[in-house]
């Protein structure tokens, strides 16, 4: 009977560069006898260098276009020089395959749909960093079965947040990926991508590789899932805004549902269900201290929580009313949840008056103003931008007094639980100095 699989998943900033993807290559030593299904995200920051390729591309730029995607090359050989004695071939030609690819794309027409041309070159970044760690981990003797996650996880053909066909992609893991597991023990795969019935590439929204890292977890029924980060664990706030946050040992499944749902960053928001579904355990460790215990998201952790702050930056927040002053009643409500639908607006909190309705939205791309043209005819609507969305957990009256300082509060709403606010900062008044 084959033993039980673990999966792991490292992200960007564990891969950053060659000294990145070798202490990778040490954590894993640590499981060498072990099944591990092991997703990999894009190197670094090359995602965001290959969102500047798909906009150039898409702003009729071919050229610089293929300037910026040549330049990421670069970046990836030199990786690759420091990472190997000796590059081996077999690798460099993948390379070239794929970013060659990627260059007679963009020898082409943009695509009427964006998102379709986005998911065809941004996904580029988990397929070469995904040929570089398992090039890596055989050479250092992990031996390691290189798997397309494209030929596993099945989507629908929503591009840039495709959604999962279930029983496809539950029928391809559980029938491709085992017998692998069987030859070697490492099977290393991308995040963030899967394919349509057209056989055309799709991405799983943004920082996606959590949730690839959970279907996995769900199709293979997991022993446990790990994601690798560059903090301790699930932390009360983010460090990098906040000071004195604290690691939370334990969390339970609806806790970090609501947590990431809100905007909490460690944790990709549909990352937890698949788990929680059949009880798989999660752990949130640190590849900077990978002996360090993390968090552990399971069933039974309790509810006793500390306050947990989520900041979410650009938020539009959209003021929406009835052209003839009538009440917003279910109809228009209804009318406009289709619009919203349409422009795929993600939607973090809504609240209605007698005369409008009013939605806090990732503000991303043009969505926003494709949205308001479109309710044009029988709305108007009034935008607020560059907000921030600050959700608190276990609200105390001190905490949240100190988030306001400073801000100007635009829409406020309260649960039991949870508190969020739209706030907007303002510059501090001072007295001024006479003469």
């Amino acid at each position: 009977m084959l033993q039980q699989t673990k999966v792991f998943k490292f992200g960007g900033a564990s891969l950053r560069d060659a000294s990145a993807i070798r202490n990778v290559g040490n954590i894993l030593q640590k499981f060498s006898s072990e099944k591990l299904v092991i997703i990999v995200s894009a190197m670094g920051k090359t995602t965001n260098a290959l969102e500047e390729v798909a906009n150039s591309y898409w702003q009729g730029n071919p050229a610089a276009a293929k300037e910026k995607l040549t330049a990421i090359h670069a970046s990836v050989t030199e990786i690759i020089q420091e990472l190997f004695a000796e590059v081996p071939e077999s690798l460099t030609a993948s390379l070239n395959d794929l970013f060659v690819s990627v260059e007679w794309a963009l020898d082409e027409a943009p695509n009427e749909e964006y998102d379709f041309d986005y998911d065809q070159i941004v996904s580029l970044g988990e397929l070469v960093s995904s040929h570089i760690v398992a090039t890596y981990l055989d050479r250092i003797g992990l031996s390691t079965n290189w798997v397309d996650a494209r030929d596993i996880i099945q989507t629908d053909n929503t591009y840039r947040e495709g959604w999962v066909k279930w029983p496809e992609t539950v029928t391809r893991a559980q029938s491709q990926l085992p017998p692998l597991l069987e030859q070697k023990n490492f099977i290393l795969t991308q995040g963030f991508i899967g394919n349509t019935s057209e056989n055309y590439t799709t991405t799983l929204g943004r920082e996606g590789s959590d949730y690839s890292a959970a279907i996995f977890s769900y199709c293979l029924d997991a022993e446990s899932m790990s994601i690798w980060k560059d903090v301790p664990g699930v932390l009360t706030a983010d460090p990098r805004l906040f000071e004195h946050v604290t690691k939370i040992d334990r969390l339970s499944y609806k806790e970090a549902i609501e947590m990431t749902y809100y905007g909490a960053k460690v944790i990709h928001p549909k990352t937890i269900k698949p788990l929680q579904n059949k009880s798989i355990p999660l752990y949130v460790r640190s590849f900077i201290e990978p002996d360090a215990p993390g968090t552990l998201v399971t069933d039974d952790a309790g509810d006793a929580y500390p306050p947990m702050v989520a900041v979410e930056k650009d938020q539009a927040l959209i003021n929406i009313s009835t052209r003839d002053f009538s009440f917003v009643a279910e109809h228009h409500i209804k009318e406009l949840f289709g619009h919203i639908t349409t422009t795929r607006l993600q939607v973090n909190m809504m609240q209605n008056t007698a005369i409008s309705f009013n939605v806090v939205v990732n503000d991303i791309d043009d969505r926003v103003e494709r949205f308001c043209a479109l309710v044009n005819e029988h709305f108007k609507t009034t935008v607020d931008r560059d907000l921030e969305l600050i959700t608190v957990r276990h609200y105390t009256s001190e905490v949240v007094e100190s988030l306001r300082r400073g801000k100007v509060n635009m829409l406020e709403g309260r649960l039991p639980l949870t508190l969020q606010m739209v706030v907007k900062d303002v510059p501090v008044m001072r007295r001024k100095k006479l003469e």
